[in-house]
């Protein structure tokens, strides 16, 4: 089916397009530039961001500070931190409240599978969510908080695991992006078999690594543009055949065929395809 075709089928569905915008980084530590594009986005005056440390687990209270310095610093604004390091220590009512009153939500860095598992199925995930549809709610995320934001979400395999067929460990994530596959420091740690492997699971997913200090602007839910220093890599595995992921606890080799490989720089502008029709 050829992308107008797919468009054509979309425009009849009688889901909502997102009106709030995400802001996926790719790590890295030039928090200063990052968040300077990141506050641009946010329209009201004096607004409120909810800065997320929860994925953290070392000095989330310097990361704080580290962060409010700069927004402060940036832009007139109130900075708030939301950290929780189990899902007992959510107050249900309070961090709803803090949803609501947000313009702009920021998850720092840390360990993805955390956030999924203290934060599914919660509340101030459902808002979250609901916010960014409904309103112009600014998400934000940077290297664990990035993957977070997409399904499906690779938690375990780096290194030599990468390379074996089925050793790349996938969940679902807050899946602000569905079947896409975000993967962040992608050209400093070499994550492209990873990343890879996770579209040869399921061909009607892409994949997107993002380089560190380096960012996508996602609106309207589909519609990218890359900002920064480095690259993105946009894998698309929808053209491919031939590959034996099937042959996980083998310890084989991955094998896969035919992707496509795009790699995109500062300004380019780029349609994250969606296979499958959305359905409630």
């Amino acid at each position: 089916m050829e992308p107008a075709e797919i468009k054509k089928y979309q425009a009849l569905n009688d889901c909502p397009t997102p009106n709030g915008t995400l802001v996926i980084v790719g790590g890295g530590e030039e928090r200063a530039a990052v968040l300077a594009e990141f506050v641009k986005l946010i329209r009201p005056e004096n607004p409120v961001i909810e800065v997320v440390t929860s994925a953290g687990s070392e000095d989330v209270t310097g990361t704080f500070s580290e962060y409010k310095a700069i927004l402060e610093h940036l832009l007139p604004c109130t900075v708030n931190q939301i950290h929780h390091d189990s899902r007992e220590e959510i107050i249900e009512q309070e961090i709803e409240d803090r949803v609501n009153a947000a313009h702009a939500v920021f998850f720092a860095g840390g360990d993805q599978l955390k956030l999924t598992s203290i934060y599914g199925g919660t509340g101030f995930l459902f808002l979250l969510k609901h916010r960014y549809i409904y309103e112009n709610l600014v998400v934000g995320g940077t290297s664990a908080g990035a993957m977070v934001l997409s399904t499906p979400m690779i938690f375990a395999g780096t290194g030599a695991d990468e390379m074996i067929a089925g050793e790349v460990k996938i969940t679902t994530g807050f899946e602000f992006l569905k079947d896409v596959c975000i993967d962040t420091h992608f050209v400093h740690r070499g994550r492209v078999v990873r990343l890879a492997q996770v579209i040869a699971t399921n061909l009607s997913t892409i994949g997107i690594g993002i380089e560190e200090n380096t960012m996508i602007i996602v609106k309207n839910g589909t519609e990218a543009k890359v900002c920064g220093p480095g690259v993105i890599l946009v894998i698309d595995g929808k053209e491919s055949f031939g590959n034996n992921v099937t042959d996980f606890g083998k310890k084989k080799s991955i094998s896969i065929r035919n992707l496509k490989l795009s790699i995109l720089c500062d300004g380019d502008e780029f349609d994250i395809h969606q296979m499958n029709p959305p359905h409630k």
